[in-house]
């Protein structure tokens, strides 16, 4: 097989209170990563503003914009002066009282290539995401960027396999997900280690299961109060389809690119033919919301 190289930039950021200072920050750094042979470039979950699911407060319903907002139109203009795809999360206002947490899917012309709406929401103490985002509509997608497909996933959708799994049978080649995870500072001595390994282990996972390389962009630095918030614990970084960490950052700013062989999926395919051997005809209960016991 001819190697099918494919440079894939990781944006890893601290996030501050000045939304624009936020986006140009951003800018440099896709132009940065661009500059260094990355033509896919993900950035990290709502990086436009600092994490603001950490309180139920209906002012922050103005930090939303619609698809072709000024923040997209910033990121679309930069993907198209440096010729790059860019996955490119947004705090999306879709109508009147309906958000979504969306990924807007750029190419190197500026255009915009796709939509995906964060299916799975969580609602945990400082992710209180459900109070601000809609569920998403459109399902588990694929896009076709000039270098690779691209399944796009976002954060609280990185622990269903059912999400990976669905995305991946749609064609992509790397999955991506743009993410916002930290530590409760009260919590990171007792259980930080154990709370990273778990992430990293379930992504790791979808890509060995599915034959995919999988990315994901965490941010990183202390967002919330000095007494408490969440400390976000960075350590983005790329899979490939074998489960193979290729590089993975810290927990300071960083801008990783990551040299894939694309080709690497139809050698793990053959080796491990786990879409070959699937029982489709045995996973019907999957749709159901539990099962008991041996019921028929």
């Amino acid at each position: 097989m001819t190697q099918h190289s494919l440079k894939i930039g990781m944006i890893q950021t601290r996030v501050g209170l000045d939304k624009a200072a936020n986006v140009e920050k951003t800018s440099l750094a896709i132009r940065d990563a661009a500059a260094r042979g990355a033509t896919l470039i993900c950035l990290q979950e709502l990086f436009a503003s600092q994490y603001f699911c950490q309180t139920e407060d209906a002012a922050f319903f103005d930090l939303a914009e619609p698809i072709d907002g000024p923040t997209v139109q910033a990121i679309a203009k930069v993907a198209k002066d440096c010729k790059v795809s860019v996955v490119t999360p947004i705090f999306e206002k879709r109508a009147p009282g309906v958000y979504h947490n969306s990924v807007v899917v750029l190419g190197p012309q500026g255009n915009t290539i796709g939509l995906y709406r964060k299916m799975h929401i969580p609602d945990d103490p400082l992710f209180m995401e459900k109070y601000y985002f809609t569920p998403g509509d459109l399902g588990f997608l694929t896009f076709d960027t000039p270098t690779a497909k691209v399944g796009t996933l976002i954060c609280w959708d990185q622990w269903y396999p059912e999400a990976a799994r669905l995305t991946a049978m749609r064609g992509a080649e790397v999955l991506t997900y743009p993410t916002a995870i930290g530590w409760h500072p009260a919590e990171k001595e007792q259980y930080g280690a154990a709370q990273v390994s778990a992430w990293q282990t379930m992504q790791r996972s979808h890509a060995i299961a599915n034959g995919v390389f999988v990315i994901a962009v965490n941010r990183v630095g202390h967002e919330g109060p000095a007494d408490g918030g969440i400390e976000f614990w960075g350590h983005s970084f790329v899979a490939d389809p074998f489960g193979v960490v290729l590089a993975e950052a810290g927990q300071a700013e960083e801008t990783l690119v990551v040299d894939c062989d694309l080709t690497r999926q139809e050698w793990v395919r053959r080796n491990w033919p786990f879409f070959r051997d699937r029982r489709i005809d045995a996973y019907g209960d999957l749709t159901q919301r539990f099962l008991d016991s041996n019921k028929r």
